[in-house]
């Protein structure tokens, strides 16, 4: 029996916002000639798996445009990921309609092109520690308020209980592992640049640099706004479109999509043509 499927209706009314986005999704493709690609959510291990399905049937010869919304994660998933993004192209976009911190922000530095408006925000690159309960915690935060505790301690002894409850269980074992992610964080940044064969090693260089002082030794806090003219003084390869720009409108019709999913510090989606995983983390 041949034609297209045909699902029963509560399937089709229950999958309806997920076919419109990914309808989006093929407009987008068809008119920009490229493979369209949505991540969503942390950025860790398991990000991997659920990217390498959006990615495993795309055609490596045309550019992939990522649309990247992610508050960070774990930095040596985001090179896994960039790797894996050029991989499958000929070009690598990162689109950011809204934020992509941390290591989102690392795996756009591996990027050929940068794709960001009026509300996209970048930040420093200093990493993130992975505390139980509490998620993701900024390496250079968690160090700050250990170290703080320890002078205060070592003024009055008496209260040293009372501070280590504040510390929510961080012990010196995850302190220590802050510390020494911080030393790799100008290595990590390296990498990310390196990922992107199409630059010389001169071009490397030049980027490594350009970025150490802006997204790595000056911002003083992780949640650090790096706008878009922030980030092309910086060095990086960024595309800036205006509020009216027909791209942009694309790219924030898409985005609304997943915002209006609701719960966006909970919020993973991972979708192409092809492939969608959408969920909440618990």
């Amino acid at each position: 029996m041949s034609g297209s499927v045909s699902y029963t209706p509560l399937f089709q009314a229950q999958n309806e916002p997920r076919y419109q986005r990914q309808s989006l999704i093929r407009e987008y493709e068809e008119e920009y000639d490229c493979n369209l690609v949505v991540m969503l959510g942390q950025v860790t291990s398991e990000s991997v798996t659920l990217l390498n399905e959006c990615l495993e049937s795309v055609d490596d010869q045309k550019p992939l445009h990522l649309m990247l919304r992610s508050p960070g994660g774990d930095p040596e998933a985001a090179i896994r990921l960039i790797r894996m993004c050029h991989g499958a192209s000929s070009e690598f976009r990162v689109l950011v309609p809204e934020q992509a911190k941390s290591a989102a922000t690392i795996m756009s530095l591996g990027a050929d092109k940068i794709v960001m408006g009026p509300t996209s925000d970048l930040g420093p690159i200093d990493p993130q520690v992975f505390v139980p309960e509490r998620g993701f915690v900024s390496a250079k935060d968690l160090i700050a308020a250990y170290d703080s505790v320890l002078e205060m301690v070592a003024v009055s002894p008496g209260t040293s209980t009372f501070h280590a409850a504040l510390l929510g269980g961080i012990d010196t074992t995850t302190v220590q592992f802050a510390r020494s992610a911080m030393e790799r964080t100008g290595d990590i940044a390296r990498q990310a640049i390196e990922s992107n064969e199409h630059l010389s090693v001169e071009d490397v260089e030049k980027l490594c640099k350009s970025i150490q002082g802006p997204l790595i030794d000056q911002p003083k806090v992780h949640g650090a706004v790096v706008g878009a003219r922030e980030a092309e003084a910086a060095g990086l390869p960024i595309e800036l479109l205006c509020m009216q720009d027909h791209q942009w409108k694309q790219i924030q019709k898409l985005w609304t999509r997943y915002f209006a999913l609701g719960e966006l510090h909970r919020l993973y989606a991972y979708e192409g043509v092809r492939a969608s995983q959408v969920g909440y983390y618990s």
